[in-house]
């Protein structure tokens, strides 16, 4: 039984494209790109065309393998030229976006709006800002839709009313430091006061008066009119911090030294002490135990003179073990963990068992969430392994 010979077809397949077209006089045009190509050339960012087209070709339909006719070049746009004409598509012509070019310039465009409330917005209650992941969750609540066409920054500032149905949130307070005469000051003061502005730190000479003041972005220009106005032109606006929050303000501070880790068990036993004149005092998630009377010499035996039974740990150059870092989104007993956090509820009822009188605080640090553990006694112990070692350390005490 024969079959059929197939014979082989001179033709190119252009197959994973992003087709331009241009119209005009009556006649359609048509290039071959490579995807996400286009806009990088139109913003730029691209300089070489044979990194954007796939070939210099003019077609009438790219789909079809239809090539323009010559004369159809020449006449709509005055060359026949193929680089020429592929140049002057790419800045004029029609982009034909696929579904997943789509997808992917959607999902940049909203994280770039969390991003920017973010940056720009804070939790009322605590003056700290959120999250991007609650930031984008609480968008996907309040089903909050981007507009493709329009910048991040604009649809950013139309998103803050509608996030305020679902969580608390608003603008961060510009820190701004204004200088002006002593003859203006009531005058600047009354403006502050109106505004609602808080008053930071205020120096006054016989010159000018500083004032640093935290105030809503949209009084800015208020402030920055009145400056120049009513200041007699010789006033001085700065902009010390777009957004203040209390992340922004904290600073890193030396740490003092640590003393060293040791055993948990006679760490904890040390801590539970009140006889001997020390007092104890919780540090960086250990404890430290400070002589209130004069320091007894110690041995090279880590005891202490006339304390023959009670060591005394030595303090080392290491640095202080990091307190917890992160917002805070629940503190208090174990058992009362909410449901979201169900999973963990189960685990950590084990030390509630060893142990009663345990609490817990979660702080999300990014898409994690981080546990630590405060004993019975009030001494934050951190991570989970040490809690339990604690716990199952206190429950043999109490057994024998």
């Amino acid at each position: 039984m024969s079959r059929d010979v197939k014979q082989p077809i001179g033709q190119k397949r252009l197959t994973n494209i992003a087709t331009v077209r241009f119209k005009k006089m009556g006649k359609r045009f048509e290039i071959a790109c490579y995807k996400n190509t286009v806009v990088n050339w139109r913003n730029g960012v691209e300089k070489d065309i044979n990194e954007v087209v796939q070939t210099t070709t003019v077609f009438a339909n790219v789909s079809k393998g239809v090539l323009a006719k010559r004369e159809d070049l020449q006449a709509a746009f005055g060359t026949a030229d193929d680089e020429a004409v592929c140049r002057i598509i790419l800045a004029d012509g029609d982009l034909q976006v696929s579904d997943k070019e789509r997808k992917v310039h959607y999902d940049a465009l909203y994280k770039d709006v969390a991003n920017i409330l973010v940056d720009k917005c804070v939790n009322p209650e605590t003056n700290r800002p959120y999250t991007n992941t609650m930031v984008e969750r609480a968008l996907k609540e309040a089903h909050f839709a981007v507009d493709p066409k329009r910048s991040a920054k604009q649809q950013a500032l139309e998103a803050i009313p509608v996030l305020q149905r679902v969580i608390p949130l608003r603008r961060a307070n510009m820190r701004l430091k204004v200088q002006v005469a002593p003859a203006a000051e009531h005058d600047l003061e009354l403006l502050l006061r109106e505004h609602h502005a808080i008053i930071e730190k205020q120096d006054a000479t016989s010159s000018q008066v500083t004032i640093i003041c935290l105030s809503e972005p949209g009084r800015y220009r208020d402030l920055h009119a009145f400056v120049q106005k009513a200041a007699g032109g010789g006033g001085r606006l700065e902009v010390l911090a777009l957004a203040a929050s209390e992340e922004s303000d904290a600073r890193p501070s030396a740490a003092p030294a640590a003393p060293d880790t040791g055993d948990l068990t006679d760490r904890m036993q040390q801590s539970s002490l009140s006889g001997d004149g020390s007092s104890v005092l919780p540090y960086g998630g250990q404890q430290w135990q400070q002589q209130s009377q004069q320091p007894s010499a110690v041995g090279q035996s880590g005891y202490a003179a006339g304390a023959s039974s009670v060591p005394v740990e030595p303090r080392s150059s290491s640095a202080a073990a990091p307190a917890p870092q992160g917002e805070l989104i629940y503190s208090g007993d174990i058992a009362g963990l909410p449901d979201e956090h169900a999973s963990r509820r189960e685990r950590f009822a084990e030390i509630d068992t060893l142990q009663p009188g345990w609490r817990v605080e979660l702080r999300s640090r990014g898409d994690s969430v981080t546990p630590s553990f405060i004993s019975p006694s009030g001494a934050r112990v951190g991570s989970y392994a040490l809690a339990r070692r604690a716990a199952l350390a206190a429950s043999k005490a109490t057994i024998a």
